[in-house]
């Protein structure tokens, strides 16, 4: 408790005297740091009022090593003076520039601020060749990525910049043929090669690695590099492949059409191969079809195939049995675990059956016979011994309305042919010779 009391009592103490300090304060973090040879240096300066009207402080660096230069700026411009209201505070830089060939040692530098009747000085020291070296650091949040070849290898990686000197680096990488490698700064859509990091700042970097997609199944390293100067630093990096399986459906001829016979189940032979980095498991098969169609797999599925192995599958095809002639369009199609699919259009020409053809000849050869026997019967046909009046027809004209009267074999089953008929008949041009040739008579009247 007494020393919380003690430690309140001190701050109030502080501020007291703060409050009754009247005049110009100028300082920086760091007025001593070490430097490499050659290294630029630029440090952050801060003027501040303390109880002083507005007015104009200006600014000087008096003391400067030989060789060297030392300039002040406010805001990216060059500055000799600041304008400060009371209790006001001003920020600058001191940029100090070594001549090319500085040697190691200490080098004392003085910056002075006057105005306002007072006057503010800051000492600054550098020790060349007393400096941190270059170093840079890579580190990877996940070093090791998991997945299949057509994944998105992924990586965030942090860049530290661990000396005391901006540094520009370049960006490296060693990787297996093929495998592709590039740079993003995080946030970022603009790949690079390489980059400024200021003295111990770290920038976020997004890696991608892309490989391709028939890489075979395992481990694979990448490393990553970053350069400044003889500043280097190496970055290993892990890609655990984990295959996919890719399958190709095609036909064993490689014939993508056949013919096929309505109502009748016809084999197509299939070859299905596993082209990917890894098993392909549960493949089964189906088919799209025509409306009334029937399409079969012997087997109707594989458990396994391996990669690079191959296996034949029989597509019975079955068309309906009233498909007209033509072509049809039948697919056929595997597909599989992890998203596996593959199908390929057959086109099926549809053709009719033989047998109907064997039917359709015999019917005809059937006709054939059936009309020589009737032929030959008509010709052999008598009249009860008379001659038949017309010979040569089939049919004999006449008939009244009904039309013309078939003949048959002797003229049995007809109706009677005389002068009775052949009056009823005496319009027809031939009835009144007829009627004398069935009498026996001479010319009859009017001829």
């Amino acid at each position: 408790m007494m020393r919380n009391v003690l430690a309140l009592l001190a701050v109030l103490w502080s501020l007291a005297l703060a409050q009754q300090y009247r005049g110009l304060a100028l300082g920086t973090a760091y007025p001593e740091i070490g430097v490499q040879p050659g290294e630029s240096v630029s440090l952050t300066l801060t003027l501040k009022s303390y109880g002083l009207p507005p007015g104009v402080v200006r600014l000087s660096v008096p003391e400067v090593p030989a060789g060297w230069q030392a300039v002040l700026t406010g805001g990216g411009r060059l500055v000799r003076a600041v304008y400060l209201n009371p209790d006001q505070e001003a920020s600058l830089t001191l940029r100090l520039q070594p001549p090319k060939e500085v040697k190691e040692g200490t080098y004392r530098f003085l910056v002075r601020a006057e105005g306002l009747g007072q006057t503010a000085s800051l000492p600054i020291t550098l020790m060349v060749g007393q400096g941190l070296p270059k170093r840079l650091s890579l580190e990877a949040e996940l070093p090791v990525l998991k997945g299949p070849p057509t994944s998105s290898f992924r990586y965030r990686v942090t860049l530290r910049n661990e000396s005391d000197q901006d540094l520009l680096v370049s960006l490296e990488y060693q990787a297996p043929q093929g495998f592709q490698v590039t740079f993003t700064p995080a946030f970022s859509s603009q790949q690079v090669t390489s980059l400024p990091v200021k003295a111990g700042e770290s920038r976020d970097l997004d890696v991608e690695v892309s490989l391709p997609e028939d890489t075979p199944a395992g481990a694979y390293g990448v490393t990553l590099r970053a350069v400044a100067g003889d500043a280097r630093a190496d970055l290993a990096l892990t890609l655990e492949v984990t295959g996919r399986p890719e399958v190709r459906l095609s036909t064993k001829e490689g014939r993508l059409s056949g013919s096929v016979t309505a109502g009748r189940e016809n084999a197509v032979k299939l070859v299905v191969k596993n082209e990917g980095s890894a098993p392909a498991k549960n493949l089964s098969f189906s088919a799209f079809e025509p409306s009334g169609w029937e399409v079969k797999f012997e087997p109707e599925r594989l458990e396994v195939l391996e990669p690079g192995k191959e296996a034949e599958v029989t597509a019975r095809i079955k068309p309906s049995s009233k498909a007209v002639a033509g072509d049809y369009m039948v697919t056929l199609r595997v597909s599989g675990d992890e998203g596996v699919s593959e199908s390929l259009d057959y086109r099926a020409t549809v053709v009719t059956s033989t047998l109907w053809g064997l039917v359709g000849v015999a019917l005809v050869a059937v006709a054939v016979l059936v009309l020589g026997f009737a032929v030959s019967r008509c010709g052999r046909r008598e009249d009860d011994g008379h001659p038949d009046p017309w010979p040569h027809q089939a049919v004999r004209p006449g008939g009244g309305r009904g039309g013309p009267e078939p003949l048959g074999a002797g003229g049995r089953g007809l109706r009677p042919f005389g002068p009775q008929r052949l009056r009823q008949d005496h319009h027809h041009p031939l009835a009144p010779r007829a009627h004398r040739a069935h009498l026996g008579g001479g010319p009859g009247p009017g001829v």
